[in-house]
């Protein structure tokens, strides 16, 4: 699309080209990145030009109805090619006319960060409303966060259901990126379950990131935190406890907790999680699977999951299915330090967000 990038030791430097994006030869192929799908569906509308977005077969499951409808609000043409709702897609890209639009739900707020980061270049300024509640909130913010760090200040509500974006154009900045909490987490969850201790530098108090809740959730579950020089360490205990909690604002680390929850003393139920059935894998049926393939004790609903623990005095070990999915892989590899015999299998989807993962986990041992 015309954008070129360098990468250095440490950095990337991006050589921005003002919002005017060429229009590829070929189709957009993304594997099963959703958020890649949903960000760059809404970027190449500002384009001019036809582009297609397509995935792998789990990706064309995955569901980018309400995005579709929000960019036709401003005036996209744009269609799901097999009629399904889902990728493939088709964008005859003229940019955004910008006014008023309508998210019809937000269970995905990768719909909402998606269509706020291209508003400013509509051709108008844009106003954006939400039906029904809006998950993972703290991501919103991160995104209006960023976008307020380039030069552009939204207004919106507290629910962040009501947003009014201002035109504008990004300015060019050096900006460090905190470290990833979603990846942190299995380091976190492995001190948890060995009564260990491990900490992960580049993770801020306080944090944009959403994912960095779980660190309180495992201080309740008993484990010792401290945060200082930039990291926050996390050092287990010799009888974690079950808790209950509600994550709609953190589901890429409910299969983290659910295994560390597996180590503990009586139940976790953890709340709120019906959309972890879209991402790359059914999340919640898959985790609970796995869980109950170990021999932990376990319970499904719609939108919630119950583990019964017992210190893991049941668990045992079993070649686990990864659904090529990356969080699965690295969730139940924290289970391999406590349980012999885990194996698991597809261990290189883990290459998605986390390349050199198993090296990285090798240190711990």
């Amino acid at each position: 699309m015309g954008i070129t990038m360098e990468r250095g030791d440490d950095s990337w430097t991006v050589h921005g080209s003002g919002g005017k994006l060429a229009t590829p030869e070929s189709e957009i192929f993304l594997g099963n990145n959703g958020t890649a799908t949903r960000f760059l569906t809404s970027v190449v509308a500002l384009g001019n030009g036809s582009f297609q977005i397509d995935g792998e077969e789990r990706m064309r499951e995955r569901p980018i109805d309400p995005l579709m409808e929000a960019l036709q609000g401003w005036g996209v043409d744009i269609r799901s090619i097999n009629n399904t709702g889902c990728p493939p897609l088709k964008i005859e890209s003229k940019g955004l006319t910008g006014g008023a639009t309508i998210l019809p739900e937000g269970k995905s707020s990768q719909y909402l960060s998606s269509l706020l980061l291209v508003a400013p270049y509509a051709a108008k300024p844009a106003t954006l409303s939400v039906k029904g509640e809006v998950f993972s909130k703290p991501y919103v913010a991160m995104t209006l966060s960023v976008m307020a760090d380039f030069g552009i200040d939204v207004d919106c509500n507290e629910e962040f259901t009501e947003f009014i974006i201002p035109q504008g154009r990004y300015r060019a900045m050096d900006y460090r990126i905190e470290g990833d909490a979603s990846n942190a987490s299995y380091f976190w969850a492995a001190a948890a379950v060995t009564n260990g201790r491990v900490t992960v530098a580049n993770v801020p108090v306080p944090s944009l990131q959403g994912d960095s809740a779980l660190v309180p959730l495992l201080a309740r579950m008993g484990c010792n935190i401290t945060r200082d020089g930039g990291g926050i360490t996390v050092e287990g205990c010799e009888r974690l406890q079950g808790i209950t909690v509600d994550m709609a604002d953190m589901p890429d680390v409910v299969p983290t907790l659910a295994v560390v929850a597996a180590f503990a003393h009586g139940k976790t139920e953890i709340k709120n999680i019906e959309h972890l059935r879209i991402k790359e894998c059914d999340r919640l049926t898959a985790t609970l699977t796995e869980l109950a393939k170990m021999g932990a004790k376990v319970e499904e609903g719609q939108d919630y999951m119950i583990i019964h623990g017992d210190g893991g005095e049941c668990l045992h070990g079993t070649a686990i299915e990864t659904y090529n999915d990356h969080r699965m892989a690295m969730s139940f590899a924290v289970a391999g330090l406590r349980v012999s015999g885990i194996q698991i299998t597809g261990e290189g989807c883990v290459a998605k967000s986390f390349p050199d993962f198993w090296e990285r986990f090798g240190l711990l041992i």
